[in-house]
């Protein structure tokens, strides 16, 4: 089955916020091929459906964020309404309310790119605890070799001379 939207154009449009990956809902309206006031119209119709872990509003400063760091919200900078932002969760339920073929397949696309961010960032997890485990394991080393090059600069530093002591007899004056 050929996809609709890659993998990858789905991962540019998730975001971090408030401690969630999320996607902001005019990006979720542009892959549903709707305008985003009919997804926030029907999402609001189906409010029960979207509990705080599946969606929120985001703040003033949150939607300024966006605008500052993301040239396709520019439009965004003189509205004064707050975009949604929607979980994987949130996604999920959005393919039943949409209550559309192409929202279903897209709902999957998502999913699935969403499930993908969490293996790699599970694998980066996993490979910076491990790089922290090995830092720890060459600190214990750095210290041991430089205790052995000291050791080793101090064998090759030549003793002080001490003066010789002469030999015969000597006039004290």
């Amino acid at each position: 089955m050929k996809r609709l939207v890659p993998y990858e154009v789905v991962e540019q449009k998730i975001f971090l916020i408030r401690g969630k990956r999320v996607m902001i809902d005019r990006d979720l309206a542009e892959l549903y091929g709707v305008e985003t006031k009919y997804l926030n119209r029907q999402v609001k119709r189906n409010k029960g459906r979207f509990p705080d872990e599946f969606m929120f509003q985001l703040a003033p400063v949150e939607k300024d964020e966006l605008v500052t760091n993301w040239h396709r919200f520019q439009s965004l900078k003189h509205s004064s309404v707050l975009p949604y932002a929607f979980t994987e969760h949130g996604v999920a339920m959005l393919a039943s309310v949409l209550n559309s073929e192409r929202a279903v397949k897209i709902s999957i696309v998502i999913i699935k790119a969403f499930v993908k961010l969490r293996e790699i960032l599970s694998t980066h997890k996993e490979l910076a605890h491990k790089l922290k485990e090995l830092e720890h394991k060459i600190e214990g080393h750095d210290e041991d070799i430089q205790t052995i090059f000291k050791t080793i600069r101090k064998l090759m530093t030549p003793p002080p001379l001490k003066p010789k002591p002469q030999i015969g007899f000597h006039s004290t004056k």
